[in-house]
């Protein structure tokens, strides 16, 4: 079973912070879009006395960071927000679950990318988080990856409508960009359980079982990781309804609300697959119980056939002298004969039964 591991923290200041995930050696890298309806700035590689000068907060504002090695850049951009520690601390600690936080005028939002490992069954696991304030969007990935590639697009070719639009809507198509990784996993997994299916229908071999039991452990692991995120998106929907967050604007609210659904969507999905996973593992006990009847059958059938015959021989195994069968120079043949008189028609008796 797949478990969450914590990493227990020393025991010093709150100010302290450290990286706990597993991409050691990812260099900290940041990128910055910043642009609007008609203009549009893109530094590839910056620095964070560069990030100061080339923001401009009438216009939306995207900071990409890769890699989150290099404390001292983030602490940096903590303070240029004015984030607390606690906020940074889980940007950087990786076995926190899926949550949504309110700080000021500022939303915090951390979730887990997931993706199906190549070369085994395993789920590679990655934390994102976002924080979204008034003209400016920061997001930090634990490594450098494809996932917000088209979106980078989208915002250089002016496509779609995410230059006419603040920071608030360029978090909801990150947040879908991530969520369809959701949908490549668990497709992914049913592909596997559909080739698991036809196995098991086919063979009995023991490692059938493993796997079944491999796929549940990844589909409730995906389970864990989309409940909070669920659970997230609907808090933003009672922003809406409280109406005291003014990061978002109202006309923005529904596309989060598509999240929300799409959660729900890929929940109900899960439960389908895990009822099928449980199938499948019925399905395998059932087989093997129905191959062990069909062997104690067989058997059941051979032993009742050699029944009457093991009786005639123990009979005339007793050497008694007063046996006129045995000084009968036709006696074997005639008992031999016998037998094999009784076994056919034991053999007719039994199909006509349809016994076997």
């Amino acid at each position: 079973m797949r478990k969450i591991k914590y990493k227990k923290g020393k025991k010093i200041q709150p100010t302290h912070l450290e990286y706990t995930g597993i991409h050691k050696n990812q260099a900290t890298e940041m990128q910055l879009f910043v642009y609007d309806n008609t203009t549009i700035m893109e530094c590839a590689q910056i620095d964070v006395a560069a990030i100061k000068t080339n923001i401009d907060l009438n216009k939306v504002n995207w900071l990409n960071i890769h890699g989150l090695n290099d404390i001292a850049i983030i602490k940096s951009i903590g303070d240029y927000l004015s984030i607390d520690n606690f906020m940074m601390g889980d940007i950087l600690n990786t076995t926190k679950r899926t949550k949504l936080e309110e700080y000021h005028d500022i939303l915090f939002f951390n979730i887990k990318s997931l993706l199906p490992a190549e070369h085994n069954d395993n789920i590679n696991v990655e934390q994102i988080s976002f924080l979204l304030t008034n003209g400016m969007l920061v997001s930090f990935q634990e490594k450098r990856s494809d996932f917000f590639t088209h979106i980078r697009e989208r915002i250089k070719t002016h496509s779609g409508i995410v230059r006419t639009r603040k920071a608030d809507y360029l978090l909801y198509l990150l947040l879908d960009a991530v969520m369809e990784n959701f949908y490549i996993t668990i497709e992914n997994e049913e592909d596997k359980v559909e080739i698991l299916v036809n196995i098991s229908k086919t063979h009995s071999n023991p490692s059938i079982l493993e796997q079944i039991e491999k796929h549940r452990d990844n589909f409730n692991f995906l389970k864990r990781a989309i409940i909070p995120l669920r659970d997230s998106l609907y808090s933003i929907k009672s922003m809406k309804d409280d109406n005291v967050f003014n990061t978002i604007e109202r006309e923005n609210y529904s596309f989060f609300e598509r999240l929300h659904q799409k959660c729900l969507e890929l929940l109900d999905q899960i439960e389908y697959d895990l009822s099928t996973l449980e199938s499948v593992s019925n399905f395998y006990f059932s087989n093997q119980s129905h191959k062990m009847n069909e062997v104690m059958k067989m058997l059941t059938v051979v032993s009742v056939f050699f029944m009457p015959l093991t009786f005639i021989v123990g009979v005339y195994g007793m050497n008694f002298e007063n046996m006129p069968e045995l000084h009968w120079k036709y006696g074997y043949f005639v008992i031999l004969g016998a037998m094999i008189v009784l076994l056919i028609v034991m053999n007719i008796f039994f199909k006509k039964k349809k016994w076997y």
